[in-house]
């Protein structure tokens, strides 16, 4: 398990800036903060974990929060910090955050953990630490990378991978026989099957409030409605945003995105 970490740790550590501009202005980031923008208001105290170089940190420091990251990635950290040097971030392991950080908070993100950590053991142990910081009645925000999402990857960017690359053939041989990935993707990773989402869900202290595809229905053709005029693109957003929670569409995209309120 430790290698793994250490392989997620060093992905990142490398990545840094594109991974800060991996979801400007797109279709995942702007639907998933509107539904951030539901529940979260000046002042709460938010909790990011696994935020990456805080994209979604800044979105919510911008709003007003009080906003805290915390991510495996001391490079992403360091980025971070000189984005916004009034954020708060520290570096550390997701499964030890409730050892790492002080305090509760209004709002917890678990936005790229869960597919990560390869062990079922530990995806409940990240949960569970980030809930010891939740307050009761706090939401949790949770995210997933479907195990089908490669198949959408490959049609927009790489197309012909799938009849010229072993290892993509053994990853949609899973898909065909309704099988989660957990192995080597773009680095250590774990892809769970969208039936998979709520049953996970439902062994934590929590009341669901929303599940939804954080690309929605925009996921497979991302690039044609990027490339339209910014009234259609908007049109598309609102339209994505209101299919984004019907089950026949959550297939659609490569996120998944679970909300649950903190039981008192």
């Amino acid at each position: 398990m430790e290698e793994s970490i250490q392989r997620v740790r060093a992905f990142y550590n490398e990545t840094v800036e594109s991974e800060w501009r991996r979801i400007a202005g797109k279709p995942e980031f702007i639907i998933t903060c509107r539904f951030l923008d539901r529940f979260m208001k000046p002042g709460d105290t938010v909790l990011d974990i696994g935020g990456g170089p805080g994209r979604y940190s800044k979105y919510l420091l911008d709003k007003g929060c009080d906003v805290t990251l915390y991510d495996l990635s001391e490079e992403n950290v360091r980025f971070a910090l000189e984005m916004n040097p009034t954020l708060k971030a520290l570096a550390g392991d997701a499964r030890e955050v409730d050892k790492k950080v002080e305090g509760v908070f209004d709002h917890v993100l678990l936005m790229g953990p869960l597919y990560h950590l390869q062990e079922e053991k530990d995806r409940i142990q990240a949960v569970n630490a980030a809930l010891r910081l939740l307050k009761p009645g706090g939401m949790l925000f949770v995210s997933f990378i479907s195990a089908h999402a490669g198949i959408i990857y490959l049609m927009k960017d790489a197309p012909e991978v799938l009849a010229s690359n072993p290892r993509e053939i053994e990853f949609m041989n899973l898909v065909i026989a309704d099988k989660p990935f957990t192995g080597i993707g773009f680095t250590s990773n774990h892809f769970i099957r969208q039936k998979d989402v709520l049953p996970f869900m439902a062994q934590f202290p929590l009341e669901k409030r929303h599940l939804f595809g954080q690309e929605s229905i925009l996921a497979p053709c991302e690039r044609t409605i990027l490339a339209q005029s910014p009234e259609v693109y908007a049109r598309w957003l609102d339209l994505a945003e209101m299919l984004s929670e019907r089950e026949e569409f959550l297939s659609w995209a490569e996120h998944l995105m679970y909300v649950g309120e903190k039981l008192k």
